[in-house]
């Protein structure tokens, strides 16, 4: 019988390098690709490199070399430019706070190498992510958490569609951290000890205001107000796009008491301050829903919920407000509910489904 094919994305680091280990164990033809996103070819310095710079290239060569499969290094600069950098600097100037990996994931990772992939023969494609994947009773794929909770990445991949599930392998979602490392140091890895990727790839240096005042010529919101909710002004902040729901440091403002950021109003240029008391809700509101382990929602269903990829997770009930709008009503209050980042439903260590917090 004909291996299938996989196309396994490399990232250089070592998931995704024992990935395609994994698979090619498992009887596979594997492919190995890096994806080019984001960085030009004279930048090859480590520090560029998070998840995809030019040093993860030639670690992932390296790997494929040394087991023995095909290596290639496709441009998809175009799509993350799109998809990814665009919308993360539209997000910021709307006063919302966007999650670039999960449009990465969705549109990039998937979407487009996908399609690729397809297009040169293959099955199926995948990658070094800490997640599952099962095929449900009723005939729908869905992500299963990961053997370690703590690394687990099903929050950042809610919203792979049905047919991306179909042709996707995630074989790093059955071992712990330390399992894989231990695999990759049996088996010579060079990248067994690499240290995993923190940052944003394409903002190696953490300033956020400062790429989208490059990225807009300059034309970030100037300086306005801090506020309290009902207008009293208080001082003045950087510019909307230096803060996020629920932060407290680096605000520049005294008031003798802990603050932290409860709203941001882009319309006013205004920055709302609160007490901590005043960072919690109990009902999120969310648009652009994507389910995964039933067609739709229908009626009112108990789940548990993250409003961010480190938040625990909270009981709530969710249910449908309009066509693409669903209404969260958690039983306790969460802290820094923030508008753009991604709210994920589980039942057990099942996804449901998610949405984009309004």
């Amino acid at each position: 019988m004909k291996k299938k094919k996989v196309v396994v994305g490399m990232s250089g680091g070592v998931d995704s390098s024992v990935a395609a280990w994994l698979l090619k164990e498992q009887g596979y033809e594997v492919i190995g690709v890096t994806m080019q996103i984001w960085q030009e070819e004279a930048q090859p310095r480590e520090e560029d490199g998070g998840c995809c710079g030019l040093s993860a290239v030639e670690d992932a060569r390296r790997v494929a070399y040394m087991l023995d499969i095909p290596y290639y290094v496709m441009n998809f600069r175009k799509e993350f430019k799109k998809h990814v950098m665009d919308y993360f600097v539209a997000e910021y100037l709307r006063g919302r706070t966007p999650n670039p990996c999960i449009a990465c994931n969705r549109y990039v990772k998937w979407e487009s190498l996908l399609k690729r992939s397809m297009d040169i023969g293959a099955d199926y494609i995948a990658t070094g992510h800490y997640a599952r994947i099962v095929r449900l009773a009723n005939g729908r794929y869905t992500l299963r958490c990961s053997k370690t909770a703590a690394k687990d990445q099903t929050y950042a991949l809610y919203n792979l569609t049905q047919e991306q599930l179909a042709h996707t392998l995630m074989p790093a979602g059955d071992y712990t951290k330390d399992e894989i490392r231990a695999i990759a140091q049996n088996i010579g890895l060079r990248t067994a000890n690499k240290p995993d990727s923190q940052e944003i790839c394409f903002i190696p240096d953490h300033n956020y205001a400062g790429f989208i005042d490059r990225e807009t010529g300059n034309q970030a919101p100037p300086e306005g107000n801090f506020v309290t909710r009902d207008g009293r002004i208080l001082g003045r902040h950087k510019g909307i796009t230096h803060y996020t729901i629920g932060q407290r440091k680096g605000l520049g403002i005294a008031l003798g008491t802990p603050v932290f950021v409860t709203e941001i109003r882009p319309h006013t240029n205004e920055v709302v301050l609160g007490g901590n008391e005043e960072v919690f809700g109990n009902s999120v509101c969310a648009d652009q829903l994507n389910f995964m382990s039933v067609p739709d929602l229908e009626g009112e269903m108990e789940v548990t919920a993250k409003i961010r990829y480190s938040h625990k997770g909270a009981p709530c009930t969710i249910r449908k407000v309009e066509r693409d709008k669903a209404l969260c009503e958690f039983t306790e209050p969460v802290r820094a509910i923030t508008p753009g980042q991604a709210v994920v439903f589980y039942q057990g260590d099942l996804v449901v489904g998610g949405g984009c917090i309004l």
